[in-house]
């Protein structure tokens, strides 16, 4: 990441403490995920919650022969953070590079070290077809959200609703996924106590995709356009996202990464720099449809910048959480490390707060030489954890 941003600029993935109905995740969820890109940042500053630079950390780094970064800035609450936010800003003259928008109290747009009305509209879903050329769209309609219920009474069973406007959303908590009236219910009443916050709502085609690609590509004025690789997006039937893994080279659509390469190109002309990945289904008669623009880092951009750094051909990412008991997460976790079959990312140290009082958390890539050889480790890692 050093290589993307000046020396300048200090980064944060944490969401504000302020939610919105389409983002509302857990406290210790949001602080977990300012560890996830520590051993990419390089030299770049980040943002970084005590409990993820723990000596839990220290230890999983030792085992893959990697050291904590020192240039991180710390946070330990709600206060600490904004206070760090405005201090770096006002008092040390650095630029944030922010991966969900914060409110104007906090940061001044002039703060930001990627435009923030640039960063807003490359991440609003509502304004896709403007970075896609109109192209790569699933049928869609974007309506008021007063008039959301009579609009949808025309579409049949499956489609997909979306918010359409400037509220950050992540891991597909803002994607609603229709199959039946009951599905369509349970949307219609999120949406009626998201009604004061959201203008419009898009009412979108429920592509039968048979792959989702997560086609990421990174751009900086020193290093020009440079495509990072495609992962292989694993979500259930509603959405919901379950982690990425490796996909073959040479099974990579030319059409998917052509296409990418395309937003990306439009994105950089509106103002953008830094990684962006896009969400892409491929269906059999060889259709891209773009379904979500993500103008930020991805979950999966660590597996594929640390590629060299992975054993085998077959990696995944994902995270996971313990379950009332942290000294046997951490237990088994350490035991999967040392037999190489987990790479470790960052690790959320609930005990930071209090014996057993916080569930840890814990962001890895597995990797082996088959794909079968995977998701039999990590069953029998689940299986441990039980």
């Amino acid at each position: 990441m050093s290589d993307l941003y000046d020396e300048d600029i200090v980064y944060t993935s944490r969401p504000s403490y302020v939610s919105n109905p389409w983002l509302e995740p857990d406290e210790h969820q949001s602080n977990f995920l300012t560890g996830r890109e520590l051993l990419i940042a390089n030299k770049m500053p980040v943002i970084v919650h005590e409990a993820s630079v723990s000596n839990k950390l220290k230890q999983l780094f030792d085992e893959v022969g990697k050291e904590v970064p020192k240039n991180v800035y710390k946070f330990h609450n709600q206060a600490s953070y904004e206070h760090l936010l405005q201090s770096l800003t006002k008092e040390e003259n650095k630029k944030i590079y922010f991966q969900y928008v914060h409110s104007e109290d906090l940061v001044s747009k002039e703060d930001y070290a990627l435009n923030k009305d640039v960063f807003v509209a490359l991440n609003n879903k509502a304004r896709i077809p403007e970075w896609t050329n109109g192209k790569y769209l699933p049928k869609r309609q974007i309506v008021e959200v007063e008039e959301f219920e009579a609009a949808v009474r025309d579409w049949e069973f499956p489609f997909v609703l979306k918010p359409g406007d400037d509220l950050p959303t992540a891991g597909g908590y803002g994607v609603m996924i229709c199959y039946n009236q009951e599905d369509l219910d349970q949307a219609i009443q999120r949406i009626n106590k998201a009604v004061e916050e959201t203008d419009t709502i898009i009412i979108e085609q429920k592509i039968e995709a048979i792959a989702n690609y997560c086609v990421q590509f990174a751009y900086s004025d020193q290093l020009g356009l440079k495509y990072l690789g495609t992962t292989e997006q694993l979500t259930n039937k509603y959405g919901f996202y379950n982690g990425n893994q490796s996909v073959p080279v040479e099974e990579v659509p030319q059409a998917v990464i052509e296409a990418g390469r395309e937003i990306m190109e439009i994105g950089v002309e509106k103002g953008f720099y830094g990684v962006g990945g896009f969400d892409l289904l491929y269906d059999k008669y060889g259709d891209v449809y773009a379904i979500d623009l993500n103008f930020r880092q991805n979950g999966s951009t660590s597996m594929l910048l640390l590629d060299d750094e992975l054993s085998g051909a077959n990696h995944k990412f994902y995270s996971y959480f313990a379950d009332g008991d942290n000294t046997k997460f951490f237990r088994t976790i350490m035991k999967y490390v040392r037999q190489g079959k987990i790479y470790p990312l960052s690790y959320y140290d609930g005990d930071w707060y209090g014996k057993d009082k916080v569930n840890s958390r814990f962001a890895c890539i597995w990797h082996g030489s088959t794909r079968e050889e995977v998701e039999q480790n990590e069953r029998a890692f689940l299986k441990e954890l039980e």
